[in-house]
């Protein structure tokens, strides 16, 4: 007896020491656009590579992209503007949830500035969860703040998004939009800009009254219009297809916000298995 009560209070730690949010999965590919269809709402990424980071006892963390074993994915879109904004043959990085594929919660079209790298001109869903950085030096910092009478659990519909655009790492313009509203920043005199719509999203519940910051649930995810115009001299080119920088499998962990368990959280599930392995004795 004693034994199914501790278990129980491991249980309870458990669910108490799990991030307020990011519960479900994320997972990030790189591929090229092999299918498209608005009757279903879908985008296929074909020869996906997987996004993972290894987490090494010191420095950074060392992040690239590996083989998959299939062939292609599909998900839906968050926005029937993906129709307008891709299409097949593009090399794109996207974010799914809940495992690979099945919804993409971001579609971002990747163009190469040799040597430099990959960067994006194009997105469609949450920045936030595309590892690739902005063309031209651009970055967004985007907050969203929840109506507290469209709560369920841990997340809200969002009222509104400030969205911050920076340039070389300084802000250049901050606005608070609301669903359907958009900014445009072109004030650098390189004939580049940004354009930002804020489509629809969601908020954190915590910062509504009766909001726990304990609580455990889905991470909040919205949706944006993202273009990004390429400053003069800057000399892109449509992303060549990738290849896999490894063949090997991966000891990564994915993007993802649940990725990983607290020490303390694997502990708990250690010593549980424990005492169910000594009480059959």
């Amino acid at each position: 007896m004693k034994y199914a009560a501790i278990i129980s209070f491991l249980a309870v730690l458990l669910l108490c020491v799990l991030p307020a949010t990011a519960v479900i999965q994320e997972v990030t590919v790189k591929g090229t656009v092999s299918g498209m269809s608005q009757d279903k709402n879908t985008v296929t990424i074909a020869n996906p590579l997987q996004y993972g980071c290894a987490y090494p006892a010191s420095g950074d963390p060392v992040c690239s992209y590996t083989s998959m074993s299939i062939a292609s994915l599909t998900g839906s879109v968050p926005s029937a503007s993906a129709f307008t904004i891709f299409k097949n043959g593009d090399t794109v990085v996207a974010t799914s949830v809940g495992g690979a594929g099945g919804e993409w919660i971001a579609i971002a079209k990747l163009y190469n500035d040799l040597p430099s790298g990959q960067y994006v001109t194009d997105l469609v869903g949450e920045p936030s969860v595309i590892p690739t950085p902005l063309v031209g030096n651009y970055a967004l910092d985007i907050s969203t703040a929840p109506d507290c009478n469209t709560c369920f659990g841990t997340t809200c519909t969002a009222a509104t998004a400030t969205v911050n655009v920076l340039s070389d790492g300084n802000r250049v313009i901050v606005k608070t939009l609301e669903p359907r509203q958009a900014l445009l920043f072109n004030e650098r005199n390189d004939a580049s800009s940004v354009a930002v719509t804020f489509v629809k999203g969601e908020a954190p519940s915590v910062t509504c009254a009766g909001g726990e910051s304990g609580m455990t649930g889905p991470q909040p995810i919205s949706v944006y219009i993202v273009n990004v115009v390429p400053p003069l001299g800057f000399t892109s080119q449509p992303a060549e297809t990738p290849t896999a920088l490894s063949t090997a499998v991966p000891t990564t962990v994915p993007t993802t916000k649940a990725a990983s368990l607290p020490f303390i959280v694997i502990g708990a599930i250690g010593l549980g298995a424990a005492l169910l392995a000594y009480r059959r004795q």
